[in-house]
């Protein structure tokens, strides 16, 4: 199953409901959310950075990865970017797969 990484940024609202409800309950929502989708959890994190959650997990696909995003965007309280992940294997396939291009101007 392709890997993905979910980064989101509370809003002021979110924050709020945060602060009401606690990380671990937030956690086992985004749980159920993912499994519900047909994935798997690998991981939530939250931090002091550019971002405030960082969740790593299983999809069966983009188009199911797109379907949270847009889920929990429509929610409001969070806004979120989706980054597929690559196994290091995949970016060996990759690296070995014919392509031709040329640069602008050549």
């Amino acid at each position: 199953m392709p890997a993905f990484l979910l980064r989101s940024i509370y809003t002021a609202e979110g924050i709020s409901g945060l602060t009401r409800d606690g990380g671990s309950k937030r956690a086992e929502v985004v749980r159920k959310m993912v499994e519900e989708a047909g994935g798997r959890m690998l991981s939530m994190h939250f931090a002091f950075a550019d971002d405030d959650t960082y969740v790593l997990c299983d999809l069966p696909d983009h188009r199911t990865a797109a379907a949270l995003a847009m889920r929990i965007g429509a929610a409001r309280g969070l806004r979120t970017r989706v980054t597929p992940l690559l196994t290091p294997t995949e970016v060996d396939e990759a690296t070995r797969t014919p392509t031709d291009y040329s640069a602008p101007g050549d």
